[in-house]
């Protein structure tokens, strides 16, 4: 089978809010997404289920909010809770237009009030045969993001095989820039929008951003493109801005 070119977008979407949640605009993200016409998209604070805003808020999706932006695009989609709560939980989710061999959501939080995970999946991607996809949201606290990144990098070592692809991606709330150096060292992971660009992407906040904490790494595929989209009407949806990538096959181990 003809390997296919991939188009990846990562986003922290706030749980369908705009800054500071003034306003609920999951409906205009799901336009935008659609719209952005990508293969994998890698979701963070994404709401799978939320008993009072269901009750109050017109518009708010009979389903979650990953099945609601999924919706025809993306068929196969997998979701890892992060915080769960009296009213419902949320966490991270990955979108695809290709199934999946397999998912897993790893606990690498030791905080309650904070809780983080990884969700990996494993993808059958035409061409390339598995491709493993995974999204993250770490820590605020720099001690918690170290050993969550710690945690990581065991994972990779034992799960991923250096003949498979990898696409590592979202919020790691690493304005520092602390965590790409070990990803590359220990990982061979390669920052898509520094590869490119000389520098890493800001996108936080939306409307002013200044700080580079959203971020796509990958390893045995070729990059093509990656970009911060900005300016309207990202700057008015989500707190933060998306990134997206292209890729097209490339030489593994």
């Amino acid at each position: 089978m003809t390997a296919v070119n991939l188009k990846v977008i990562t986003y922290n979407i706030h749980k369908g809010f705009s800054f500071a949640n003034r306003k609920f605009v999951l409906h205009q993200m799901r336009e935008q997404l659609q719209a952005a016409d990508v293969d994998l998209v890698f979701l963070q604070e994404i709401q799978g289920e939320h008993k009072r805003h269901a009750a109050k808020l017109t518009g708010w999706p009979a389903e979650s909010q990953f099945e609601f932006l999924a919706d025809q695009l993306w068929p196969h989609y997998a979701y890892g809770k992060n915080a769960l709560y009296d009213a419902g939980h949320h966490g991270n989710a990955i979108l695809s237009k290709y199934p999946f061999v397999q998912w897993e959501n790893i606990n690498v939080s030791t905080l309650r009030f904070a809780s983080r995970s990884l969700l990996h999946g494993i993808i059958d991607l035409p061409g390339v045969n598995r491709l493993h996809a995974i999204c993250i949201h770490f820590d605020l606290l720099a001690h918690e993001r170290r050993r969550q990144v710690n945690v990581l990098v065991e994972r990779i070592h034992e799960h991923v095989p250096d003949s498979e692809p990898l696409i590592l991606a979202g919020d790691f709330n690493d304005w520092r820039g602390q965590i790409g150096r070990q990803l590359q060292l220990d990982l061979g992971l390669v920052d898509a929008f520094r590869h490119l660009h000389g520098k890493q992407a800001v996108s936080f906040p939306a409307v002013l951003p200044f700080l580079p904490v959203d971020r796509i790494y990958y390893r045995g595929l070729e990059l093509t493109d990656c970009q911060c989209l900005s300016g309207s009407p990202w700057g008015r949806l989500s707190d933060h801005l998306p990134l997206t990538a292209e890729f097209q096959p490339g030489d593994v181990a």
